[in-house]
């Protein structure tokens, strides 16, 4: 069944988007899937740039002065508190050992042991984390990028990469300062290449080799190995087989997950101290490689350093099972919970037939009908808000409320709850209904009487919006409580 312009162009901006702006959906009706690939072909598209904000290597270092800076304060803190308990227990023995005398010692030795006690302005906590700083200022910039494109399609291809080769800021500060960065530099400038090359710039970047455990992974016959370093980590390799590329119970064996991260036992970082070369940057490690050739999935990989392991990723790029695996996690994210094997059967063809041309697979996915006539599923927390920021042209000044938001609805930004990432179901959100009435209920009532219910109406859901919706705004008691109602709207929640 075919659509009519208008609604093909406002389900084209739920689906393939963050939803509709301001005459988004009049501006494409000519086209909504021209537009869709016109979105993509863009020159830069899924690029950030933004000069202020920091390379990974860059906000390693930043990272580890503010960690440095905050144990020396702390040290300071903890010197001084012994010093003026000892100067205080000093200052009470000489004024019992004087009292006898009529000496009235007491009161200004323990004034200096309060003094003591007390420490000096320089060595307390120099101020908000560095790294959360960090975070806040690209997930700022992240957040305009989503709310400010046209279309939305090549971001939101940025956000399924993303969230596919997910790490998680809560593993620490130094991941979480990297977060940012790695969505720029591993994710973006390959979202639209090939499969392959994201797969290198992922496995070899900082974050994830943090993430991961693979920086501190030490072949057992490796010269490290050999002088006692802690040993093999097989965190990075098994999540490759299983997560980024094969998918689980595929194609490879335990045996095979122990083989690889032997191969990439080496990859590490230079520690991010700035009197070093390079310092935060990906390194290879012979020191810490496992110097012997291996099989991984049937085939043999000679000892080449490196080189090894970029073989056997190239390998992961290619093979029959990746291609499944990501035509079928791409169509989900998109279309279905249970994706049409037409749809995927398609998608993996392309992938295979371009040897895994992301922007190919893209317009494939534009142009399947099956991308169009499946029922439309839940938009996850952070699309769902950010289609509230286009339909009202809002711009928030801080993000924090924002992330905070994300918190409470279960998605925090960056921080999935394990590397499968988060969830493309609908049954792994809809019990965050009531949250999110929640969250719209506060959101409408920031906007006040500043925006008008039935035009954001009009905006974000168009020839989408039921009678019955459009029935129940127009009767609110109010204008927030009339955007209330269209936030919660089940064609506003639907991609």
């Amino acid at each position: 069944m075919s659509l009519d312009p208008q609604t093909e162009a406002a389900l084209a901006l739920h689906r393939f988007g963050f939803g509709p702006g301001a005459e988004t959906i009049a501006k494409i009706a000519s086209d909504p899937r021209g537009a869709l690939l016109a979105d993509i072909e863009r020159p830069g598209a899924g690029a950030l740039a933004d000069p202020d904000l920091l390379t990974s290597a860059e906000a390693a270092l930043a990272a580890r002065d503010f960690r440095q800076v905050r144990k020396a304060a702390r040290l300071a803190e903890q010197v001084q508190r012994d010093a003026g308990q000892q100067a205080a227990r000093q200052a009470a023995q000489q004024a019992a050992r004087n009292a006898k005398a009529g000496a009235d010692m007491q009161s200004g030795d323990m004034q200096q042991g309060s003094e003591m006690m007390a420490a000096p302005a320089a060595a307390r906590d120099p101020g908000p984390a560095i790294p959360q700083q960090i975070l806040l200022e690209e997930a700022k910039a992240r957040l305009n990028a989503a709310t400010q494109a046209d279309i939305g399609f090549a971001e939101r291809l940025v956000w399924f990469w993303s969230n596919h080769f997910c790490i998680s800021a809560s593993k620490g500060a130094g991941v979480a300062a990297l977060a940012g960065a790695y969505e720029r530099e591993a994710i973006r400038p390959h979202v639209l290449g090939h499969f392959g090359e994201m797969l290198l710039a992922v496995e070899t970047h900082p974050a994830m080799l943090l993430y991961l455990d693979n920086a501190r992974s030490i072949g057992p016959d490796s010269p490290a190995g050999r002088a006692g370093g802690k040993g093999l980590n097989e965190n990075l390799a098994r999540e490759i087989l299983e997560l980024h590329t094969l998918g689980v119970r595929t194609v490879y064996s335990q045996a095979d997950v122990t083989r690889f991260a032997d191969v990439i036992t080496g990859w590490s970082i230079v520690p991010p101290r700035a009197e070093l070369p390079h310092a935060g940057e990906f390194i290879f490690n012979p020191r810490m490689h496992e110097p012997a050739a291996e099989k991984v999935i049937g085939r043999d990989y000679p000892d080449a350093g490196f080189e090894q392991g970029r073989a056997v990723l190239q390998m992961l790029a290619h093979h029959p099972a990746t291609a499944r695996h990501v035509a079928t996690k791409l169509a989900r994210h998109f279309v279905a919970d249970d994706p049409p094997l037409v749809l995927v059967d398609k998608l993996t063809k392309r992938f295979l037939d371009t040897e895994g041309n992301l922007k190919e697979m893209a317009k494939a996915l534009v142009a399947a009908p099956e991308s169009w006539t499946s029922p439309r599923k839940l938009k996850r927390p952070g699309e769902w808000m950010i289609g509230m920021l286009r339909a009202t042209a809002s711009d928030p000044p801080d993000i924090r409320p924002i992330l905070q938001a994300q918190n409470l609805l279960g998605e925090p930004l960056w921080r999935p709850p394990a590397p499968n990432g988060f969830a493309d179901k609908d049954e792994a959100w809809i019990d965050g209904m009531s949250q999110r009435l929640d969250i719209a209920t506060q959101a409408a009532r920031r906007l006040g009487n500043q925006i008008d219910p039935k035009a954001a109406l009009d905006v974000a859901l168009g020839p989408l919006a039921s009678a019955e919706t459009r029935q129940t705004i127009n009767r609110a008691e109010s204008r927030p409580q009339a955007l209330a109602l269209l936030f919660m709207a089940p064609e506003f929640q639907r991609r």
